[in-house]
């Protein structure tokens, strides 16, 4: 009966520890969500299977206190899941996945992609005639990735009575922060390439015109997201052509003509990136959210340490516009 699946899981410190599979990874392994379809347990995945398991309400009316999770030294061994989807989902609330093309993962600290050159048209040819060359070759330049961590401190006297909503909303907040800085980096990344084709555009005469402008240099690319830091984004909503966009009962800001707005505040008030998101930016990981399980499932929440490796590449050079004030 799949009843009895995940309530015979074993659960060990060791899951969190084999070689290129997550603790998810293995937990699924042990106990696989395509046995529960049609069941009401359908839509969980293993880890929630756990979760439901020992009981633990990790948010609503009858939310559990942190002190649950050490209930069993099984149960136990869920806690730094629960810490690592905290952080995630905060990360999540960060606009990295609005402003990146494609993720990729790299075993090592430095990444060599590639890189295409496409400058030739593409027109016609005729018969007995060499067609363009449109080049995939690899990058002539190494991309580093970088380290970005936190220490948390949280003694397991002082938060075991806390709710566990709570305890997560914390987590959520410095994972949040965590993506931030990384978006700085992202921004940099885009800024640097973009800063040999800027439009130069004085803040006193800064209009909706620039705008369409900028609109207007995306030639074989689309202008699909502007970031703009929230002083810059005040000055773009009272322009009279937002006053229609600004009005809609929407959950986003678009420009008229259809560029989504994004308030960053990890732009500087100097500058405007326009961004062809299917295009522009590579994001490169060496690993997930890292976390000292063990010390977690010991309780040992003195210094907990939570970092990820990551880096940026632009991809197309052309698929990202910038407006300089001066």
């Amino acid at each position: 009966m799949y009843q009895e699946n995940y309530n015979q899981v074993r659960l060990e410190k060791g899951m969190y520890h084999l070689a290129n599979k997550s603790f998810l990874q293995a937990l699924e392994e042990a106990d696989a969500s395509s046995a529960y379809e049609n069941t009401p347990l359908a839509g969980l995945d293993a880890y929630e299977r756990q979760l439901k398991r020992f009981d633990i309400h990790v948010s609503g009316v009858n939310c559990d206190r942190v002190e649950k999770f050490f209930t069993t030294t099984e149960s136990a061994v869920l806690f730094p899941e629960f810490i690592r989807r905290a952080v995630i989902q905060g990360m999540e609330d960060a606009i990295l996945s609005d402003i990146t093309a494609v993720v990729s993962w790299s075993e090592s600290n430095r990444y060599q992609g590639c890189a295409l050159t496409d400058t030739t048209a593409y027109s016609t040819t005729t018969a007995g005639t060499a067609m363009p060359v449109s080049s995939i070759l690899e990058s002539a330049t190494v991309s580093t990735i970088e380290k970005y961590g936190r220490i948390v401190q949280a003694s397991y006297e002082a938060v075991r009575q806390q709710r566990l909503d709570v305890f997560a909303l914390m987590l959520r907040r410095i994972g949040k922060q965590l993506a931030d800085s990384i978006v700085a980096k992202a921004i940099l990344a885009m800024k640097n390439t973009a800063n040999a084709t800027k439009t130069t555009v004085t803040t006193a005469n800064f209009a909706y015109s620039d705008l369409a402008n900028l609109y207007g240099k995306f030639k074989s690319f689309n202008m699909k997201v502007l970031l703009a830091s929230p002083a810059v984004m005040a000055k773009i909503l009272v322009m009279d052509q937002m006053l229609e966009a600004s009005s809609k009962d929407v959950t986003e800001i678009r420009l008229p003509f259809g560029t989504k707005l994004i308030n960053c505040s990890q732009m500087e008030d100097t500058v405007l990136l326009g961004i062809d998101t299917d295009f522009a930016l590579e994001q490169i990981q060496s690993s997930d959210v890292i976390l000292e399980t063990d010390k977690l499932i010991d309780r040992q929440l003195d210094c907990i340490g939570i970092s990820v490796n990551v880096g940026f590449r632009v991809l197309m050079t052309d698929a990202i516009k910038m407006i300089q004030f001066s």
